[in-house]
C-alpha cells in the first residue's frame, strides 16, 4: 500500500468518525431538547454539551475498549475454565433456574425426554 493511499484511507476514516460523532451529537441534542425540558423541567443543551454527554455516558457505561461488557465475559470464561465439569453443570443449572436461561441442548434433552 503506497503512502498516498494510506493517507487517503486515514483521512476517510477520520472523516467518517467526525461525521458519525456529529450525527450522534445532533441526535442526542435533538432528543434531549425534545424530551428533557417538558418531562423534567431541565434546560435545553447545545451541540457541545451533547457531545460531552455522549463521552460521559461512554466513560461511565462502556469505556473506550470496544464492546461494552467485554470485561465480565472474559472473567466469566476464565472462571468456567477453572471449574470441574460437575461445577460447570451446577453453575449452568443455577442460571437456568434463576434466569430462565437455556441452551438448544436443553431443548433437545426436553424433547428427547418427552419422547421416551
Amino acid at each position: 500500500m503506497s503512502r498516498k493511499s494510506r493517507l487517503e484511507w486515514g483521512l476517510k476514516i477520520f472523516a467518517m468518525i467526525v461525521l458519525f460523532t456529529a450525527a450522534m451529537g445532533a441526535a442526542v441534542m435533538w432528543l434531549w431538547n425534545w424530551l428533557a425540558p417538558d418531562l423534567f423541567g431541565w434546560h435545553p443543551i447545545g451541540f457541545g454539551q451533547a457531545i460531552g454527554l455522549l463521552v460521559l455516558c461512554r466513560l461511565l457505561v462502556g469505556g473506550f475498549r470496544g464492546r461494552a461488557g467485554g470485561h465480565w465475559r472474559g472473567r466469566l470464561a476464565e472462571r468456567l475454565e477453572a471449574m470441574t465439569p460437575e461445577e460447570r453443570e451446577k453453575f449452568r443449572a443455577g442460571l437456568r433456574g434463576r434466569c430462565g436461561w437455556h441452551s438448544p441442548a436443553d431443548d433437545e434433552a426436553k424433547r428427547h425426554g418427552a419422547e421416551t
